[in-house]
């Protein structure tokens, strides 16, 4: 090991830690002072290196070689001078700010300068090959270095140049130092910044080598070593099993995923990079107040997926949470995870629209009401013709309310151009397409949360609920119900022949409906809903049944709704559905989503439930494996690594301000503060690793039945369900890329289970990531390449295709309350009710007093509005980057990924040209909007397409 350097030089010399060289030269570029005298690098341009073989100790000076033409070769170095040397120039490429100001620009000029004069950048450059010495050990023992390690070349950055790119804040800086010819293959780099402050680093490029210039991807903050003295390990974009790793690099292979996992102690600190577990215990807030206690979700009673651990301190009222970073300051993640300067300037661009938006309505609520409802559906449609705008005496008001800064006040007087919403795309084309029962039934196929509809196989429909708390299990549908509405055929013909469907939320939400329905302003009913597949291709809705539980004052209560033919009969109808919807929000933000994230805030309670564990929840544990599992050079960490940007930055901000107690998704959908409950009781009984792929999941709800010869292996019952048919379309190609690219790296059947790295993650994944399922039988096993492939294929799919489906329609379909309410405020009335004359009465008030008031719909519609949109640097399923163009240095896989690229455009033609067959009348006909949520590309902005790489809003 290395011994602790002697030395009076700013040079920040490889720590005691650190398994380096066979040689240590410094660069011809570089300033260097060891000791009294030992070697002097300055103008001279001359190198001197103390080296020893066996037990002799030889000093050799040279001077600095010219630099020679030449190429050919796999990453060895050209020619070299007489004196055995080769000079070797690299080019770091950093990224400043996008929008600099003053400050920002002198920090700038500092970092040059500093640079300039060699006291900024410290390069070491590590061979794949070991040095054949066994040690080398300078006269004053300021060297001891194992030889378990490559040799290495310094450079520290005297004389740095700047020069300019073709993208204004990505600035490139040129240093030049000297190799021996024997050198070999470069395969990592050492990195110290001696700046006070972190730098973003692009990558690095070596030139001097034969065959072009050596490419060291990296896309990281460079810490200064004013937090840490180490430096930072970068490697050449080879892909590298562990078995295979050059025997120069293996032990900074290991010592950089050590580097990463931490320790599980301390609280963890704004420059670190530190992966590891923690159980959801922090969203609550007992210690403000008892209100704001939430449950820990983990363990046997309320399992949950893991999140990133930050290590703050405990709760002083409840030591099992953890204490809240509250807004604005930020909640930890590790640094490379954090949003880019683009993201951030969207997000908190995005964020400012939702204040602008939800702003004039919550003061108008402040001045009068917190629970003023929609008094007729023209006040709705001026939130998008007219925009909403404050009054003369609201005005006034603003003008000395004390909680409004000056430039909110600014902006209010801006005009209402700021204050309109756009139009949502499903009232864009038919205002009045959210009353028909077709586009009701249409958007179980075509909608924001198309994953909860299954095919009914069995009747009567069964509750597996406990009959002695929640009553008789039989379901009130009946088949004389049914038959009424199946155009003469009967149940059990209807069953056969696959023509029933249900969307069945009941046993999740019995339990929590009647602690929703104490929330004041909340009702909830649990659900079934019974959709009728016509001979036209096209759903039909036949049958809903609301159902409550008994409590200390009435019985349990049960009833089924059809659209009948008469008045009262239809309006009650239209509130069933409206009910319906507003569950169904809740399951897919909580669920669908949140459990994928946490996010979808345009759902019902069932979506919002579903979506988010599906996604954000469930992707998060993969990210935190991957990185303290597998090196940068595997092969697999770099097929997964555009799938895992900004997910734990976004999921973190969820915690903070829409998941946690008292956030958006309580105060605004169904569920309240039993929100994260009912998504931990669905993860429970829900969901299971091996029926997130696509295909796993169609099979699962009946919807599909295998077919080798279909798309994906399998043919849908519906063929007109857009979200399936698109969604095969791109899990077929995700999982060909995968398929391919794993049978490059492992063509050895053997190589799967000799992967150590590999066998770890994928423990670690169900140990520590999933450890309240780890002993479910259902995990896949990890043995085979077609066992790897459908395992990465999957969280490729959870993080891209299934993420845009449920995520990118929530303003879309959402942003028109009555389409798709996120709470509901009132039962139904019924008969022996004093409500139900006013609803004979006002049919409308009562429908329209049952919908979310006017602030919370704002509040929903802002918050919907800024997660529909797209950042301008959003990286999209299947596009190469270019700045992550140098990701792999392998000419097959880059072929590979140029098929898989390919495919995405094709499929992008093919959904195009669905959205304008007539004979699909699930995404064309009059007013009907086109299926374009899987649509691979996109631009910035809420567009209702698109699919990134990864879970980033």
């Amino acid at each position: 090991m290395l011994a602790a350097p002697f030395t009076k030089s700013n040079l920040n010399y490889p720590s005691p830690r650190r398994r380096l060289a066979g040689v240590g030269i410094s660069g011809a570029a570089a300033s260097a002072r060891f000791g009294d005298g030992l070697a002097h690098f300055g103008n001279g341009l001359r190198v001197k290196a103390a080296i020893s073989s066996g037990d002799r100790s030889v000093e050799t000076t040279a001077p600095a070689p010219s630099v020679r033409e030449g190429k050919n070769g796999n990453g060895s170095l050209m020619s070299s001078s007489p004196d055995g040397r080769v000079q070797v120039r690299a080019v770091l490429t950093i990224r400043r700010k996008i929008k600099e100001g003053l400050i920002d620009k002198v920090e700038d000029q500092w970092f040059s300068f500093v640079n300039s004069i060699g006291q900024g950048i410290l390069l070491q450059l590590v061979s794949e090959q070991i040095d054949p010495a066994h040690q080398i050990v300078t006269k004053e023992a300021l060297w001891i270095v194992d030889t378990n390690s490559g040799k290495i070349a310094e450079a520290y950055g005297r004389g740095w140049s700047p020069r300019s790119s073709e993208h204004s804040h990505i600035v490139e800086y040129a240093t030049e130092f000297t190799v021996p010819s024997d050198f070999g293959n470069p395969g990592a780099i050492l990195i110290t910044n001696c700046h006070s402050k972190e730098f973003y680093l692009v990558e690095i490029v070596l030139h001097g080598f034969k065959g072009g210039p050596i490419f060291f991807p990296a896309s990281t903050w460079i810490h200064s070593r004013n937090d840490n003295p180490e430096s930072r390990i970068i490697f050449r974009n080879y892909a590298y099993l562990p078995s295979q790793t050059p025997p120069g690099i293996k032990d900074l292979r290991r010592e950089d995923l050590l580097s990463l996992r931490g320790n599980g102690k301390g609280e963890r600190k704004p420059h670190e990079r530190i992966y590891d577990y923690a159980p959801y215990n922090d969203l609550g807030n007992p210690d403000k107040t008892d209100e704001l206690a939430r449950p820990v979700l983990a363990g046997a009673e309320r399992p949950y997926p893991r999140r990133c651990r930050t290590g703050r301190p405990p709760m002083k009222s409840a030591p099992e949470c953890e204490s809240r970073v509250e807004k604005p300051h930020p909640v930890y993640v590790p640094r490379d995870e954090a949003f880019e300067d683009i993201k951030m300037a969207t997000f908190s661009a995005g964020r400012l629209k939702a204040v602008l938006h939800n702003l004039v309505p919550q003061i108008a609520a402040t001045l009068a009401s917190s629970d003023i409802p929609f008094g007729c559906f023209s006040d709705i449609d001026k939130l998008y013709l007219d925009g909403f705008l404050l009054k003369d005496d609201q005005q006034s008001e603003k003008a000395t309310n004390p909680f409004l800064g000056k430039f909110v006040k600014r902006v209010l007087s801006i005009g209402d151009r700021l204050l309109k919403y756009d139009t949502p795309a499903i009232i864009k084309r038919d205002r009045f397409s959210w009353l028909r029962d077709n586009e009701f039934a249409r958007q179980a196929l075509a909608g924001v949360n198309p994953v909860n509809i299954e095919l009914l196989k069995e009747f009567p429909i069964m509750s597996q609920l406990d009959p002695a708390i929640y009553g008789p299990p039989e379901s009130a549908i009946t088949k004389e119900i049914l038959e009424q509405e199946l155009h003469g055929m009967t149940v059990d013909e209807a069953i056969k022949s696959k023509r029933l469907f249900i969307i069945d939320y009941h046993d999740l939400l019995m339990p929590f409906v009647n602690k929703i329905n104490d929330i004041p302003g909340r009702k909830a009913y649990a659900s079934r809903t019974i959709f009728f597949y016509t001979k036209t291709g096209t759903l039909k809705p036949v049958a809903i049944e609301l159902s409550l539980p008994s409590t200390s004052a009435s019985p349990a209560f049960k009833r089924v709704y059809t659209h009948g033919h008469d008045a009262t009969s239809h309006w009650a109808w239209k509130l069933a559905k409206a009910h319906v919807c507003a569950v169904d929000a809740g399951v897919h933000q909580l669920v669908n989503h949140w459990s994928n994230l946490a996010w979808a805030l345009n759902l019902t309670c069932e979506s919002i439930v579903v979506v988010r564990l599906r996604t954000h929840a469930s992707m998060e544990p993969y990210i935190i494996a991957t990185h303290r599992q597998l090196s940068q050079m595997h092969p697999v960490y770099k097929l997964l690594h555009p799938h895992m940007r900004y997910t734990m930055e976004i999921n973190a901000l969820a915690r903070q301000s829409l998941i946690n107690g008292g956030g958006i998704i309580e105060a605004c959908f169904t569920p309240g503060k039993y929100a994260m409950e009912i998504s931990s009781a669905a993860y429970k009984s829900l969901w299971r690793f091996d029926m997130e792929a696509l295909t796993a999941d169609l099979l699962r709800r009946g919807m599909a039945v295998e077919d080798p010869s279909a798309p994906g292996g399998i043919k849908l019952l519906i063929e007109d369900y857009p979200y399936a048919a698109d969604g095969l379309l791109v899990w077929s190609a995700i999982k060909e890329w995968v398929e391919s690219y794993v049978g490059h790296f492992y063509p050895d059947p053997s190589s799967i289970t000799s992967d150590v790295e590999l066998q770890e993650w994928w423990k670690e994944i169900k140990t520590k990531g999933h450890p309240d399922k780890k002993n479910e039988p259902w995990w896949p096993e990890l043995k085979t390449k077609e066992d790897l492939a459908g395992i990465l294929a999957t969280m490729i799919w959870i993080a891209s295709g299934q993420h845009a489906a449920i995520n990118f329609g929530q303003y879309p379909f959402g942003g028109y309350v009555p389409n798709r309410p996120t709470l509901m405020r009132q039962l139904i009335p019924q008969e022996s009710e004093p409500e139900y004359e006013r609803f004979l009465m006002n049919p409308q008030a009562t429908f329209l007093s049952s919908l979310p008031s006017q602030l919370q719909a704002t509040k929903v519609m802002a918050v919907q509005d800024t997660l529909s949109t797209h950042s301008p640097d959003e990286e999209y399923l299947g596009e190469d980057c270019h700045l992550h163009t140098h990701w792999i240095d392998d000419q097959e896989v880059k072929t590979i990924f140029e098929r898989f690229s390919s495919r995405l455009k094709e499929i992008e033609e093919i959904i195009h040209k669905r959205n304008k067959d007539f004979h699909l009348r699930n995404r064309t006909g009059a007013g009907v909007p086109p299926y374009e949520l899987l649509l691979p590309t996109s631009g910035p902005g809420v567009t209702g397409r698109g699919v990134p790489n990864s879970i980033s809003i």
